[in-house]
């Protein structure tokens, strides 16, 4: 079979090879899932995932179990992303109040993924993702938002930042016996960041583990991801106001997660699926440094099939946001970001006004046609629901006040042959 899947992988490797790509936050700064089916159910697929694409994403030892082990499957998806991101700065100085406000320039983002299964024997299968799997941005530039009148100073101004991680995954899954499978992928991630000084980049690895249960019409998964730090060189310089002249690094790592799912598939036209995800914010450099806290995600997911070849799906998706509001910050007051002395005041406006990871709860629907000869198309679509954050510091001098909404849609083509 592999040496039908030769020019598949040449094409994967072409493709990966050119093209980069933005995402946009959903839980903390992650996609609730990849690919349209798991997305339209509210980011599902730790239990019972149904294409490549999902399974290499939400749990490696899925692609030995039905419905993914059926022969060779390529799968090709993108999703169009549309975050709206508005801020509002409000200031008492003694001349009387005085606020700024907009929205970012960021619009929508285009967002590829692909993958593809494959057996290599009986009991063993092989699986390769490429995908855009977490990023966040606002563009507040050429605004005129210069609020303390020394553009040296940190943040506090026209901010721009731009976050963007890719994921490469080779999957390797094991299949005990009809009821009991297991698997691993190797992430090799590359995350490039933008805090306005221009975007530096590199490269590490992680790995994701998971396990998968079947009995009767009850499936269970469970998965573990290892913590993936990116170090950004030369990112900004957070320490200007001390008189320092040099951009300084930021260590960004993608936190430790752990996935549970329960599927109950009753028959060929109905299942249902809900899943818990934790990750581990308050232990990743970089987002402890902005004073994340750990973030328990639920997801809902939902298909009918009301005929064979047409499948109707729905789901929700809830996380509690994981960025702290800090009501009574002292604006005059010193913070530190990874050991550099920064204003407190740009610290706080980096956190609300450049990073504003808050929404919380995500709608999703979607459909699937069944065009024979074993291609399939699958759509979806998605609406984060607005979610703002508001602080407002000591003696109410200042109040740093976002918001995010956002709306996505998805197409995918799958091929099983």
């Amino acid at each position: 079979m592999l040496n039908k899947t030769g020019p598949l992988f040449k094409t994967m490797l072409v493709i990966l090879s050119i093209m980069a790509f933005p995402a946009f936050a959903t839980n903390g700064d992650n996609l609730i899932n990849v690919g349209p089916i798991s997305r339209s159910m509210g980011g599902v697929g730790v239990a019972y995932p149904q294409d490549a694409i999902s399974a290499v994403f939400s749990n490696p030892a899925a692609i030995c179990l039905e419905p993914c082990q059926t022969g060779t499957e390529f799968v090709f998806a993108g999703t169009v992303f549309s975050p709206t991101v508005k801020a509002e700065v409000t200031m008492m100085t003694p001349s009387g109040v005085i606020k700024y406000s907009g929205e970012s320039r960021h619009k929508s983002f285009v967002i590829p993924a692909m993958a593809l299964t494959s057996p290599l024997s009986d009991k063993w299968r092989f699986g390769l993702a490429a995908y855009g799997v977490s990023g966040l941005g606002v563009d507040y530039r050429n605004k005129g938002w210069d609020l303390d009148g020394n553009p040296a100073n940190g943040f506090e101004g026209d901010v721009y930042t731009r976050l963007e991680i890719m994921r490469f995954s080779p999957n390797l899954a094991y299949k005990f016996n009809d009821h009991f499978s297991v698997g691993g992928s190797l992430h090799i991630i590359y995350g490039n960041l933008d805090l306005g000084s221009g975007g530096t980049h590199d490269y590490t690895v992680g790995l994701q583990l998971g396990a998968l249960y079947r009995r009767g019409i009850v499936q269970f998964g469970a998965t573990y991801t290892t913590p993936e730090k990116v170090t950004h060189g030369r990112v900004a310089n957070f320490d200007a106001f001390m008189g320092s002249t040099t951009l300084d690094d930021l260590k960004l790592e993608s936190p430790t997660t752990v996935s549970l799912g329960c599927a109950v598939i009753p028959g060929e036209k109905f299942f249902v699926e809900v899943d818990a995800r934790w990750y581990n914010w308050a232990n990743a450099d970089g987002y402890k440094d902005f004073d994340w806290r750990d973030q328990w995600v639920a997801a809902l997911g939902l298909q009918y099939k009301p005929v064979p070849t047409v499948a109707i799906r729905g789901g929700f998706n809830y996380g509690k946001s994981p960025v702290r509001e800090h009501d009574g910050f002292n604006p005059m007051g010193v913070s530190y970001i990874q050991g550099k002395a920064t204003p407190t005041f740009g610290y706080e406006y980096l956190r609300t006004i450049g990073f504003p990871a808050v929404v919380e709860k995500h709608l999703t629907l979607g459909a699937g046609w069944d065009l024979g000869r074993g291609v399939s198309l699958n759509l979806e679509y998605m609406h984060a629901f607005e979610k703002d954050i508001s602080e407002t510091s000591a003696f109410g001098a200042v109040n740093l006040h976002s918001s995010l909404s956002e709306d996505s849609i998805g197409f995918g083509i799958n091929w099983r042959f």
